[in-house]
């Protein structure tokens, strides 16, 4: 599921639905699996809040917007729900388990 101001909005309920058709959903925001969902792969959104806030530093002691280097995310992040994956039937190989950032029970 890709993150979209709409689907965010309606996390809950896109939660919802996909427990109730068992369908494991991969998310790219880990919000979505700290609030039940299965899976989520994407940038850690923290380090980009920081990395912003450097941004917004820079601009405030004289430098130019327009001169500062575009960046994109560089770290990612793999979270898991285990209960959720329980509760889907899933079985979490161990492997997989073993590169997750986070495992949430």
């Amino acid at each position: 599921m890709l993150p979209r101001p709409i689907f965010s909005a309606k996390r809950q309920d896109l939660i919802a639905l996909t427990a109730r058709y068992r369908l494991p959903a991969a998310y790219e925001l880990r919000q979505y699996v700290e609030d039940g969902g299965f899976l989520s792969y994407g940038p850690n959104t923290l380090e980009m809040w920081e990395r912003a806030g450097c941004f917004v530093d820079r601009i405030f002691n004289g430098a130019k917007p327009g001169d500062l280097p575009w960046e994109r995310p560089s770290k990612f992040e793999l979270v898991i729900n285990v209960k959720t994956a329980k509760t889907l039937g899933l079985t979490v190989p161990p492997s997989l388990l073993e590169r997750a950032d986070r495992i949430l029970d």
